[in-house]
């Protein structure tokens, strides 16, 4: 991630007054005027650690680079994968590009069959989809893979729009993908909740002015999410429903 945390500004210190007012006057559903949620997908839809870990290890033992332990991997889960070999494997320039490239070559073979859906996923993603929620996905995986996963766990057909770390100019924690489908579906910040499991999710969706939900039961702790302030920390996806 470059440069510090992104800043959310007035506009996110407003929304949180309203939140504390909604619960202060007794309101339990202050998302009322929800119509959109955006979705990370690594650690929020699906549990792709195993496949991550796999084919980070794979691309390693290929490449013959120092061996990386778990938890250094999944610390940079969140980020681009250019972002994820800088971090991990320390990775610049062209051999960044190569691993990269690796990656992705090793990863349907590797990776895909050991990925799957949290609990709740899917029951959550019908509940919205019958209220008239709009759904769309906000990732750090490229297009391609998202589409294809997408369609190998049953889901494709909930969302409105489908956008990768190619579809905007900058990756999270910058806002650009948020902005990308804001403006691809024509919703206002002020009505959309982006929902993610790790920092770099949050902060996205509170510099483009949104309103923010973490999940526990990804890759990030209770703890580190809160460091972002969010509106509302879920441990269970099918929570979210009585929030909206």
């Amino acid at each position: 991630m470059k440069g510090g945390p992104v800043s959310s500004g007035p506009p996110f210190l407003l929304r949180r007054i309203f939140v504390t007012l909604s619960y202060l006057c007794g309101s339990r559903h202050i998302y009322d005027m929800t119509k959109a949620v955006f979705f990370d997908f690594d650690g929020t839809l699906a549990d792709t650690t195993a496949g991550i870990l796999a084919t980070f290890k794979a691309t390693i033992n290929e490449l013959g680079l120092p061996e990386v332990s778990d938890e250094e991997v999944i610390r940079t889960i969140g980020l681009p994968l250019t972002g994820n070999f800088r971090v991990a494997c320390g990775l610049e320039g062209e051999r960044n590009e190569l691993a990269c490239s690796t990656y992705r070559r090793l990863f349907p073979e590797v990776g895909t069959s050991r990925i799957v859906l949290y609990d709740g996923v899917m029951e959550t993603l019908e509940s919205l989809k019958d209220r008239g929620i709009i759904l769309a996905v906000a990732s750090s995986r490229h297009l391609k893979s998202l589409l294809s996963l997408s369609e190998m766990l049953g889901i494709r057909d909930f969302f409105s729009e489908i956008y990768g770390v190619d579809s905007s100019p900058r990756p999270k924690p910058a806002p650009d993908t948020v902005l990308g489908l804001l403006k691809a579906l024509g919703l206002r910040a002020e009505e959309t909740l982006v929902v993610g499991d790790t920092v770099f999710d949050l902060q996205m969706g509170h510099a483009a002015g949104c309103r923010v939900c973490g999940v526990t039961y990804g890759n990030q702790r209770r703890e580190q999410l809160e460091t972002e302030s969010p509106e509302f920390i879920v441990d269970n996806l099918r929570n979210l429903v009585s929030l909206i």
